[in-house]
């Protein structure tokens, strides 16, 4: 009969055991994709709050530019115009280029991901 005692002590303990193991894992889960949650909303807030300031930064001193240009050629229209065209250049590199920007992207987001 003491082996059998012993035995279901020991199973009762081990059952415990493995219970304690499975809340601390859910519990350590949920911590996780709350990090993982709140960096990404951080990330993403950040880059909105400094992209829309840095947009309007950028299109003052684009409009800015093309009076500048406007004035100095004597036709303000001649201005926007060159300013327009070397947005459209821009946007043309940077369409063409899309592949680096997103292997960036990917790159540095799976590192805070992944090794956070």
């Amino acid at each position: 009969m003491n082996i059998f005692e012993s035995l279901n002590d020991t199973t009762s303990k081990m059952v415990d055991a493995g219970e304690v193991y499975v809340k601390k894992t859910e519990e350590y889960y949920k911590l996780k994709v709350f990090q993982q949650i709140s960096v990404s909303i951080s990330f993403v807030t950040r880059g909105l709050i400094i992209g829309s300031v840095l947009f309007l930064a950028l299109f003052f001193l684009t409009f800015s530019l093309a009076l500048a240009i406007g004035e100095w050629l004597d036709n303000l229209a001649l201005g926007y115009l060159i300013v327009a065209a070397f947005f459209l250049l821009v946007t043309v590199i940077l369409y063409y280029n899309r592949q680096v920007i997103n292997k960036k992207i990917i790159r540095t987001l799976s590192t805070k991901f992944f090794d956070s």
